[in-house]
Parts: structure tokens; C-alpha cells; sequence
């Protein structure tokens, strides 16, 4: 199959930030590995969005900000249950930076997401509490733009978040498999492709966008 890209359709690029990357404090592995496939990508697109994640340094998702506890445990929170994280995107950090590998210049907005304190936020179009918008969508509705291709970091969190809710706000959605990867933790990556998909969420290739 392969997809004519057009002028509305958008392309939203996920956390591609130095601490999700080969020597940051949360590496998604092979990371960087994308950085090619999502700037071929760009090109196509003439509309683009980058989420960043946007952290104060006692972000209550921090495993440091929770006595006895380790990455990647879990502790229950007033909106559920909350994966904790090692120290990461720090605002002000250089492990918060887009990585300067990506050559978008055209992207017209930077959604930041998870600067509250008390609310993680995986997804670009609203936080963990699952109440408290990022006006992503309002955006994207006020632009008249249509489809919706994600990529970025990493798959099992904060692309399949985002893109869920892009489904869920009535937008046609698709992951670009190829242009994502993975943290993979305790079946994440398995959930989340199942979650995509009972979402409507299609899961195509790089190749059928640019061949």
C-alpha cells in the first residue's frame, strides 16, 4: 500500500530529545536510528508538529522524588497508575533539547508537555490526568488539517498515547513503525500496538509515504 501525502494532512514528531537518545538518562535503544526516516518524512509533510517533554527537576514521575523506589516501578497516583521514570528532560537541560540531528526547519509548533509538577504527559494532545488539554487539537481544527502520521519516542508510550488520542479526537491516524522505537518494558510494546489498534490507529511503513 502507499499513501499520497496531502496538504493537510500533518506530521506530529514525538520527544526526539537527547535524554531519549544513545547516552541520555531514559535511551530508547537504536533511537537515533530513526533521525534519517523522520527528516525523509519532514520533507514530504507541509505541516509539522514536535511534542517535547518539558520537566521540572522533581517531577512527581521521577523514581528520585519517591522514597524506596526504582525506575520503572510503579506507584499509584490520584489519576492511576504511574510508571516511574530515572531524571529525565529536565527543563533548562541539554537532555531536554531537541536533538539538533533533526532537520525540520518548516515544523510550525512545539507542543510542550509534562511542566506540571503533579501530571505526567505522554501523549501531545493531553496529560496524564486525561482532562488537562495541551490545545493540540484545538489547533489542528482551527488549521483545517486532516490526517494525522506520528513518529518519534518512544512507540509504547508517548507515540501510542498521542496517537490514541488523535484517534479519539476524531482524527484519521496512522504510526509510521519504522520512524519509531521502543522502551519495551514489562509487555509495553505488545499493549501498546493492541491498544493502537482497537483505537483505529493504522500502523503502516515509511516506504508507503515515500516511495
Amino acid at each position: 500500500m502507499s499513501f499520497e501525502i496531502k496538504s493537510d494532512d500533518v506530521l506530529v514528531v514525538v520527544d526526539v530529545q537527547y535524554d531519549f537518545l544513545p547516552g541520555g538518562s531514559l535511551a530508547v535503544a537504536d533511537g537515533d536510528a530513526i533521525i534519517p526516516v523522520v527528516n525523509a518524512l519532514a520533507k514530504k509533510f507541509a505541516n509539522v508538529v514536535l511534542t517535547q517533554d518539558w520537566h521540572p527537576a522533581d517531577h512527581i514521575s521521577f523514581a528520585s522524588q519517591h522514597v524506596g523506589k526504582s525506575p520503572f516501578e510503579t506507584v499509584d497516583l490520584d489519576y492511576g497508575t504511574q510508571v516511574l521514570w530515572p531524571d529525565h528532560c529536565v527543563w533548562g537541560t541539554r537532555g531536554a533539547e531537541i536533538s539538533a540531528d533533526l532537520d525540520i526547519p518548516h515544523a510550525q509548533m512545539i507542543i510542550r508537555k509534562g511542566f506540571n509538577r503533579a501530571i505526567d504527559s505522554y501523549s501531545g494532545f493531553q496529560e496524564a490526568d486525561r482532562t488537562t488539554l495541551t490545545g493540540l487539537a484545538s489547533y489542528l481544527g482551527e488549521r483545517n488539517l486532516g490526517r494525522v502520521f506520528v513518529v518519534g519516542l518512544a512507540t509504547d508510550f508517548c507515540v501510542a498515547w498521542t496517537a490514541i488520542d488523535s484517534a479519539a479526537g476524531g482524527f484519521e491516524t496512522f504510526v509510521i513503525e519504522d520512524a519509531t522505537r521502543a522502551i519495551d518494558a514489562n509487555g509495553s510494546l505488545e499493549k501498546a500496538w493492541a491498544d493502537l489498534e482497537e483505537a483505529g490507529v493504522t500502523r503502516i511503513t515509511s516506504a508507503e509515504l515515500l516511495s
